[in-house]
């Protein structure tokens, strides 16, 4: 018979393996000598050790799954109670126990991780759809639509909630955005149909200016152009694709006639530039009203200047628009003055104080590039016209931001 301090081999080829319960049945050796049959089952201990030594390893240093662990640890924990090898099982019971609880410690914490990133996934679901809901409610077309967009993209990275809660989340974000694109759509249509109403009346103005473009009843007619010029701005904006063609055609009538009429006057240019002198000191004393401090005064001191400006007749036609710009210019000040007083009394002007400011910067940037673009081609007359036209948009746009802090904004 032969033994070691964890085993023994009797008379009759029996291994047995010692543990805290008692001699436990290992196996039957008859190939060998006892010492044989010893080293034998003790390898088979030692792989057990390697074996359980590298999952400790895994379980401490890898991702490995709490599930995948434990079916590891149940597959050596079998090998361990059936008793084929010889070594200290007492102590690889110990060792899976210890692994054991390690993953059931993984197990709470991954558990716990999940409940966190759950709870912020939650969270930011719910910040996404009262930010989505509030743009729903957004007249800033652009800007609004791109944000949902970008919400969108946000959302599609979260991780999802228990499906009710994602369910009903996402129901209330994508009702939300339905309900921004109905109204946008409600919107343009809207407009497309007062553009389309625009483009009608226009060409009406046009055919009609281009009838008058030969007319020699210069009185009769310039005042019949003047009220075409007055429905012409009543009418709105067409299509941008047909707007610069309308109102060329429609200037152009205009041009031809009061052409012809300018040089049946030529004699009258003497007066005509005197007209001028006196309408550039009434310009001159309307702009010392600005920046307006006092609208009621300034109202009627432009009244006062306006009654005088409206007595003195014609100015030479190529100075005319500068002068009646400076003149539009002091008048949209005021105007832009009052409409700024009222609005200090309605909340709801500043999103349109925001948007007018955003077209009239547009506006003045692109007469800024159609004179750079004019002035490199050599149209000089072309930007000189662009420039005084950007005088007054300009003057529109100060006044229009200095409304707009008035908001505070």
């Amino acid at each position: 018979m032969s033994s070691d301090p964890w085993g023994r081999v009797d008379e009759t080829g029996t291994v047995y393996v010692r543990t805290a319960d008692g001699e436990q049945v290992v196996g039957s050796w008859q190939a060998g000598s006892p010492e044989e049959a010893l080293a034998y089952f003790e390898r088979k201990y030692e792989g057990l050790v390697v074996e359980i030594g590298l999952l400790e390893k895994r379980v401490k240093t890898t991702d490995l799954s709490a599930k995948d662990a434990q079916v590891a640890i149940d597959h050596i924990r079998q090998q361990v109670d059936a008793h084929h090898v010889v070594g200290d099982l007492d102590a690889l019971r110990v060792r899976l126990d210890k692994l054991v609880e390690q993953v059931e410690a993984r197990r709470e914490e991954r558990k716990a991780q999940r409940a966190r990133q759950s709870d912020e996934a939650r969270k930011s679901k719910e910040a996404l759809v009262a930010e989505a809901e509030e743009l729903s409610q957004s007249d800033q077309w652009r800007a609004a639509g791109e944000r949902l967009r970008a919400l969108v993209d946000t959302w599609k990275g979260l991780p999802r909630l228990d499906r009710k809660s994602d369910d009903d989340l996402w129901h209330r974000f994508s009702h939300a955005r339905s309900a921004f694109s109905k109204r946008r759509k409600q919107h343009f249509a809207q407009l497309d149909a007062q553009r389309e109403e625009a483009r009608r009346t226009k060409e009406r103005l046009v055919s009609e200016a281009e009838a008058l473009s030969n007319s020699t009843d210069w009185g009769v007619t310039a005042a019949r152009y003047r009220e075409l010029m007055a429905e012409w701005k009543a009418a709105g904006r067409a299509q941008r694709e047909h707007e610069d063609d309308l109102w060329n055609r429609f200037r152009g009538a205009q041009d031809v006639f009061f052409a012809a009429r300018s040089s049946v006057f030529a004699e009258r240019d003497a007066e005509q530039a005197e007209n001028l002198k006196l309408k550039e000191e009434l310009a001159e004393e309307a702009e010392k009203l600005l920046p307006v401090t006092d609208l009621k005064a300034a109202r009627a001191a432009f009244r006062s200047v306006n009654e005088r400006w409206e007595a003195i007749g014609h100015v030479p036609r190529d100075a005319r628009p500068k002068v009646e710009g400076r003149m539009h210019a002091v008048e949209r000040a005021i105007q832009e003055s009052e409409e700024a007083e009222w609005r200090r009394t309605n909340p709801e002007a500043r999103a349109r104080a925001e948007g007018l400011t955003g077209q009239l910067q547009a506006a003045v940037d692109k007469l800024r590039g159609q004179i750079e673009q004019a002035r490199a081609q050599g149209n000089n007359a072309r930007a000189d016209k662009l420039e005084r036209e950007l005088e007054g948009r300009q003057a529109l746009l100060d006044q229009a931001q200095k409304g707009l802090q008035e908001f505070g904004g």
